[in-house]
């Protein structure tokens, strides 16, 4: 009964930290770009979380280093690339909806490679919500169009791995520690990204000179703090005490939070798009409502 209570906390939590997420990637986007945008963001997020717990990093198994390694790059370091770039075209709110794919893929792929099972609710309840994110992506498409939809590929590409990387924490990760996990996630990408760093031309004049360089570094700082270092470590305890769609799931709320974000900085959403939020979340509900 605690767990039960416990893991739709840790929905709560990671819904608001992550649907915020998605703004600040906006505004620091004003004034970096995408590719320089996701180095800092896997650097800075390494840094707080290496002063946090470090030394957790030699209590990893060598076996299981190939699995950490993995969701490293596969939960981190290509989604806030892919992201970044997203939404250069895309608006947040957009991306955040997009985002909502998650659960299915976690699905099929939990269903094809790691051989999980998901009940008849829980996949009924996964494409009711998944028809929820269609509806709000065809009626942001009709309010924007002038966006261009061939950047949803960048956010199609994230949702398959971040599906893959939360199959394989629930199958080959279950034991380790939340955090450690963590800390060995940035062990594995902190250095690609610093290369990545160093060839942006990111240590040049031009970018310091920018009239939006300081509050771009400001946003991705508390992207970093906040929407990576402690939402991955919460993300890692969520999928510990529930199952894998249960906590891709995260992502259906996502999008309500992204959503008055939006709307607070202009972005254009109408009535249509409300009755498919809620569409969303029906699907939240019914995909984890156990039998009586």
């Amino acid at each position: 009964m605690l767990i039960g209570k416990s893991k739709w906390t840790y929905l709560f939590v990671l819904s608001l930290i992550w649907g915020s997420s998605f703004i600040l990637i906006k505004k620091a986007l004003i004034g970096l770009t995408p590719v320089q945008l996701g180095a800092l963001r896997i650097i800075f997020t390494s840094f707080f979380l290496f002063v946090v717990g470090f030394k957790k990093a030699k209590t990893i198994k060598v076996k299981e280093w190939k699995w950490i390694i993995a969701t490293g790059f596969l939960g981190t370091f290509f989604p806030v690339f892919f992201f970044a770039f997203a939404e250069t075209e895309i608006d947040s709110a957009v991306a955040s909806i997009l985002n909502s794919l998650v659960p299915l893929h976690t699905v099929v792929l939990g269903f094809v490679v790691f051989k999980i099972t998901s009940t008849k609710r829980q996949v009924f309840g996964v494409i009711l919500g998944l028809l929820g994110a269609v509806m709000l992506i065809y009626n942001g498409a009709s309010l924007n169009a002038n966006q261009n939809y061939l950047y949803v590929v960048f956010i199609i590409m994230a949702t398959i791995t971040y599906a893959a990387s939360v199959n394989i924490l629930k199958r080959y990760l279950q034991h380790v520690d939340a955090l450690t996990i963590a800390i060995g996630n940035f062990v594995s990408i902190i250095l690609p990204a610093i290369i990545i760093l160093l060839w942006s031309g990111f240590f040049s004049k031009k970018v310091f000179e920018n009239p939006n360089f300081e509050s771009s570094m400001f946003y991705i700082v508390i992207l970093s703090l906040i929407g990576t270092a402690i939402a991955k470590v919460l993300f890692n305890k969520l999928v510990h005490m529930a199952t894998p769609v249960f906590a891709s799931s995260v992502t259906y709320l996502m999008p309500i939070v992204a959503i008055f974000w939006g709307l607070l900085d202009g972005e254009v959403f109408g009535f249509k798009q409300g009755i498919a939020s809620l569409v969303i979340l029906l699907g939240v509900y019914l995909s984890h409502k156990r039998r009586q």
